[in-house]
């Protein structure tokens, strides 16, 4: 059995809720990576915010990155495998809430990495990973 711990890519960071989103998107650049969990005051996790979110639900609509922080993104109920799960169920937990980027909490509940498309190659089958991008990418 290969776990989430396994495959997950180490060292994922928190951005506190009240963090503005121009913070976030600096630490996703100097990260080079494209989400961040969002934490609140005791740092569990209340949701993601992706770059995405940032162009499109803050910029586009005409609202200042500086003054709007992530918890004003998050939305939703956030997802999340232990490092002990089985890939199959990490894959599963993203297939059917049609996530790319999943995070991974150890057994003291603190973020210990992140599960993205990269990740997956090559420690599932093509079949499997055909089937998580249908569900992902495709249309619903």
């Amino acid at each position: 059995m290969t776990t989430a711990g396994e495959i997950m890519h180490r060292g994922a960071e928190f951005i506190p809720a009240t963090e503005s989103l121009d913070r976030a998107a600096q630490m996703m650049r100097n990260m080079n990576v494209g989400s961040l969990p969002i934490s609140d005051a005791n740092e569990r996790m209340c949701g993601m915010l992706t770059d995405r979110d940032i162009v499109v639900g803050c910029v586009a609509r005409g609202q200042d990155p500086s003054t709007t922080t992530a918890g004003d993104m998050a939305q939703g109920t956030p997802r999340w495998v232990s490092t002990d799960d089985d890939v199959s169920d990490a894959l599963q937990e993203m297939q059917s809430h049609r996530i790319k980027r999943l995070p991974v909490i150890d057994e003291n509940k603190r973020l210990v990495g992140m599960i993205s498309e990269a990740d997956l190659v090559g420690n599932v089958t093509q079949d499997q990973l055909a089937l998580w991008a249908g569900s992902v990418y495709g249309r619903s």
